[in-house]
C-alpha cells in the first residue's frame, strides 16, 4: 500500500481517537451527577462504571488530556509528512500542513464532538465509559507522574479546598430544573421552602402574644368553656396572674373530661410547655416539639415575658403553605385592585412583600418583621386609619387599624401615567 495512503488512514484514526477524548471530556464535565448516580443505583451497569469512573474526576481528565495532546501532537507530525511528500516546496508543504490540520481539528476533533458530547452528556458518557477505563489503565504511569506534579502545584500555590455546595446554589439548580419541566411550580416551592427551613427563626412565625387567647388557672369552668367553643382551638396556654407568666397548656379534651366529673379546678389536667426563645431556628423547635410530644411552645421575649406562641401547625406551614381548617378565620395577605394598587395585611412578612410587589428596600438595616412593625417604624406615632407616607416609587396608606396595630395597609406604585 502506498506510503501516503498509510499516513492518510493513520491521521483519520488520530482524528477520531481526538474526537473521542474532547466529546469524553466535555460529557463527564457536563453530565447531571445526581441522574447518572439514581441510574446506578436503579442497577444500570453502564451508569454504575460511568459515575465510578466521574468519581476521580482528576483521574480521568489527565487521562482525556494526556490522550488528546498525544494523538494531535502525532495526527501534526504525520501531516507533515505527508505533504512534504505530496508537495515539493517545503514551505508551501509546511503551510498548507498547518492549516489543513488546524481546520481539521477544530471542525472533527474539538468543536463537532463537542458540541454533541454536551447534547446527550448522560449517554455518551455510559458509551465512553468501557474505552475510557481501558485509557485510565494504560496511561496510569503518566497520570502518576502528573498527580505528583499537581501535588508540587498545590503546596506552590495554596487553593481553598472548600468545594461545599451552598443554599443559593441548590436553589438555583432548583430554579433551572423548573424552568426545564423537570419539576412543577408546586414541587419546586416546596424544595425551596425544604431548602430555607432551617435558616428561618421563630420570631417570624409566632403568634404574637396581643393575639394569644389563654386562660387564667382560676378561671371558672364555664368561662373557660365559652373559650374553647368561642375560637374552636383544641388547646389553650393556662397562665398564673398575667400572660407573662404561662405554666402550661389544657387540651379541649381534658376540659371535657374535668366538667363529667364535675371538677370546678383544671389544675390536675394543665400539662407542661415548652418554652423557646424567638431566636431560635424552626428546626431545632420542630424536633423539641416532637421529642417533648407537644404540639404548641411559648415563646419568651429577652425579659422572661411572653412574647408569643408557636404551634407545631405554624411550622409545617412554612414548608407546604397556609392550612385552614373549619375554625380558621382565612385571611387573604394580598388582595389586587389593579395593576398598581394592592391591599396587603399586616401580618404580612415585609420582605416577602418587597418581594412580591418588587418593592426596593430602601432600608437595608430594617429589621421589621412583619407590614405592621414596618408601618410602626416609619410613623412619627402611633398610626392611624388614612396615614400616608411615600416609600420610594410607592405611596403607602393605612387603611385598616385595630387597637393600635396595622391590620391592612394600600401600596400605589406610582407610575409615570399617574
Amino acid at each position: 500500500m502506498d506510503t501516503n495512503v498509510i499516513l492518510g488512514i493513520v491521521i483519520i484514526i488520530m482524528l477520531v481517537f481526538s474526537a473521542y477524548f474532547s466529546a469524553t471530556e466535555t460529557a463527564y464535565s457536563s453530565l447531571n451527577k445526581i441522574r447518572i448516580k439514581s441510574m446506578a443505583q436503579m442497577g444500570n451497569k453502564k451508569a454504575q462504571l460511568a459515575y465510578k469512573i466521574y468519581e476521580d474526576f482528576d483521574k480521568l481528565l489527565s487521562t482525556l488530556l494526556i490522550g488528546n495532546n498525544i494523538v494531535n501532537i502525532v495526527a501534526t507530525s504525520l501531516s507533515g509528512v505527508l505533504f512534504a511528500n505530496l508537495i515539493k516546496d517545503p514551505d508551501t508543504a509546511v503551510g498548507v500542513s498547518t492549516v489543513v490540520m488546524t481546520v481539521a481539528v477544530l471542525i472533527f476533533g474539538e468543536i463537532s464532538p463537542k458540541t454533541l458530547a454536551k447534547e446527550s452528556a448522560e449517554s455518551f458518557a455510559m458509551f465512553s465509559a468501557p474505552f475510557a477505563k481501558f485509557f485510565i489503565l494504560i496511561l496510569s504511569p503518566l497520570n502518576w507522574i502528573f498527580k505528583q506534579w499537581k501535588k508540587l502545584l498545590s503546596k506552590l500555590f495554596k487553593t481553598s479546598a472548600d468545594q461545599a455546595m451552598t443554599e443559593e446554589e441548590l436553589i438555583t439548580m432548583v430554579d433551572e430544573a423548573e424552568s426545564e419541566g423537570g419539576l412543577d411550580s408546586d414541587e419546586s416551592e416546596l424544595i425551596r421552602s425544604a431548602i430555607e427551613f432551617n435558616d428561618i427563626e421563630v420570631e417570624v412565625i409566632l403568634k404574637p402574644r396581643v393575639d394569644v387567647i389563654a386562660i387564667d388557672e382560676n378561671e371558672d369552668m364555664e368561662k373557660i368553656g365559652s373559650l374553647f367553643r368561642k375560637y374552636g382551638y383544641s388547646r389553650m396556654p393556662v397562665y398564673r396572674n398575667s400572660i407573662d407568666t404561662i405554666i402550661g397548656v389544657l387540651h379541649e379534651k381534658d376540659y371535657y373530661t374535668l366538667l363529667l366529673k364535675k371538677e370546678t379546678s383544671i389544675e390536675s389536667m394543665v400539662k407542661p410547655v415548652v418554652l423557646t426563645t424567638t431566636g431560635t431556628k424552626i428546626f431545632d423547635l420542630l424536633k423539641l416539639l416532637q421529642k417533648q410530644k407537644s404540639h404548641m411552645a411559648v415563646v419568651l421575649d429577652e425579659f422572661g415575658g411572653t412574647a408569643g406562641i408557636v404551634t407545631l401547625e405554624d411550622i409545617i406551614e412554612e414548608l407546604v403553605g397556609e392550612i385552614w381548617d373549619e375554625h380558621d378565620e382565612v385571611v387573604q395577605m394580598y388582595k389586587i385592585i389593579d395593576d398598581n394598587t394592592y391591599l396587603v395585611s399586616g401580618n404580612a412578612i415585609l420582605d416577602d412583600m418587597f418581594e412580591r410587589l418588587d418593592i426596593e428596600k430602601l432600608d437595608k438595616d430594617d429589621d421589621s418583621l412583619n407590614v405592621n412593625s414596618w408601618i410602626m417604624d416609619m410613623s412619627d406615632g402611633i398610626p392611624q386609619e388614612g396615614d400616608t407616607f411615600e416609600y420610594g416609587e410607592f405611596t403607602v396608606t393605612v387603611t385598616k387599624v385595630d387597637f393600635r396595630r396595622v391590620t391592612e395597609v394600600k401600596i400605589h406604585h406610582n407610575t409615570v401615567s399617574d
